[in-house]
């Protein structure tokens, strides 16, 4: 509310007044043909227009304006490119002027650079002239200590020969004195020599008596030397056959590799017993502790080889290799070789080793997996219980598990691998050669 009382109009009151008054409303009176007919113009269309006519003459006044300034301008421009002109021309003749200036520089420079290059090659030329001379001067110099070395070294030579000729005087008469000690050495070697020829021939005749036993030796020993051999070799050939049955290589499981085996070669030399006493002897002991060797190291291997079977009354329900899935009835491929029995039946470890897994895997249910060494490892998968930890020693058919049908399995069987080397190898081959084993026991 305004302060000086309600009755004084506002701003914007005195506003619409000045508008009405001067926009007031308007009526457009038409007659045509004897009628006549009312147009009516409202305020706002009469502000409206008024603000056009207004925007119209603003815009022609500006127009008018910029015309006239536009002119102007021009002109001006004009005035200013005429001043660059002379400018330009100007600077045209300052140009040429410098370039005949720069012409005659060029010139007398080209002219000093042919004398520079004068004074250069001379300047060369009396360089060469000097080195040649400097190293005249130092090969003169180099002759002439050379000359004076060789004879500083003639003066030290004729020194040192006066000085051996008189140490040569001096050891003329030393001589002298050392002959009289040189004849008693001598009648004492003579002595000496006289002694080692009694003792040489003591020597001989020991030697004789030592070659007469060592002959006596070899005769006597050399038969039992030699059955010991063959039994040696009939045995290690019977191990290596038992290796052989199980489709191993004796060598692979010894751990002989290929390259130890033909990384051999040079010339062929037949050789027999050499000339010394007994060498027919010391050949056949040679023999022998390379078979005993040999023997030691097929004994260790086989004792270790898994050749029993895992259990003591069974039947075969699915051999090695391929064979159809009896799940999907398709062709696939077995690793080990499936034996049937009752449910609980005990399963026996088939070699001595270490337990390196006993626990749940996957399809083959509860497994157990024993490590023989040599690269022999032996599986025993589908128990209903097992009875060993894992990092625990295993004897020989020590009881490990009990047979059941756990993981994929259609029955109560033992699932039974041998691995060589990481490679599946066939069960049956192990069980069959340790028939044979265990047949001579």
């Amino acid at each position: 509310m305004n302060r000086r009382g309600s009755l004084e109009p506002t701003k914007l009151e005195r506003v619409r007044a000045v508008v009405d008054q001067v926009f007031p409303e308007r009526q457009l009176v038409m007659r045509t043909d004897g009628r006549v007919s009312y147009f009516k113009i409202s305020q706002p269309l009469q502000i409206v227009m008024s603000g056009v006519i207004v925007a119209a003459l603003s815009w022609s006044a500006f127009t008018s304006v910029s015309f006239l300034r536009h002119d102007q301008v021009l002109q001006a421009k004009d005035d200013e490119i005429a001043g660059a002109r002379l400018a330009y021309r100007s600077l045209l003749g300052e140009v040429a002027q410098y370039q005949r200036k720069f012409a005659a520089i060029t010139k007398d420079l080209e002219e000093n650079h042919s004398l520079m290059l004068g004074l250069v090659e001379k300047n060369a030329a009396l360089q060469r002239n000097l080195s040649s001379v400097s190293r005249r001067l130092e090969i003169t110099a180099a002759e002439r200590q050379q000359v004076i070395n060789a004879r500083e070294r003639l003066k030290e030579q004729l020194a040192a020969l006066e000085n051996e000729m008189t140490s040569l005087s001096g050891r003329n008469f030393a001589l002298k004195d050392n002959l009289s000690a040189v004849e008693n050495d001598l009648h004492l070697i003579m002595t000496e020599r006289n002694k080692a020829q009694t003792d040489s021939s003591h020597m001989r005749n020991r030697v004789e008596e030592l070659t007469t036993r060592l002959k006596e030796l070899q005769d006597t020993e050399g038969e039992v030397v030699q059955r010991m051999n063959e039994r040696a070799g009939d045995q290690i050939a019977g191990l290596e056959k038992v290796i052989e049955l199980t489709g191993l290589d004796p060598d692979r499981l010894l751990g002989v590799t290929e390259g130890e085996k033909s990384g051999v070669g040079g010339p062929f030399i037949p050789m027999g017993a050499d000339n010394l006493p007994a060498g027919d002897l010391k050949m056949e002991l040679t023999n022998l502790d390379r078979n005993l060797s040999r023997l030691e190291a097929l004994q260790e291997s086989i004792a270790r080889v898994p050749l029993s079977a895992p259990m003591t009354a069974y039947y075969i329900t699915s051999s090695f290799g391929k064979r159809k899935d009896p799940m999907t009835n398709r062709w696939s491929a077995h690793y080990g070789v499936d034996l049937g029995g009752p449910v609980k039946s005990p399963v026996y470890s088939t070699a001595a080793g270490k337990v390196t897994y006993a626990g749940w895997k996957g399809r083959y249910g509860r497994l157990i997996e024993i490590d023989h060494g040599f690269g022999l490892k032996t599986r025993f998968a589908h128990l209903s219980k097992i009875l060993v930890k894992k990092g625990q020693e295993i004897k020989f058919h020590e009881k490990v598990g009990l047979l059941g049908s756990t993981g994929r399995s259609t029955g109560p069987h033992l699932h039974y691998e041998i691995v060589f080397n990481n490679k599946p190898v066939n069960p049956l081959k192990f069980i069959r050669a340790g028939k044979y084993v265990f047949k001579d026991k």
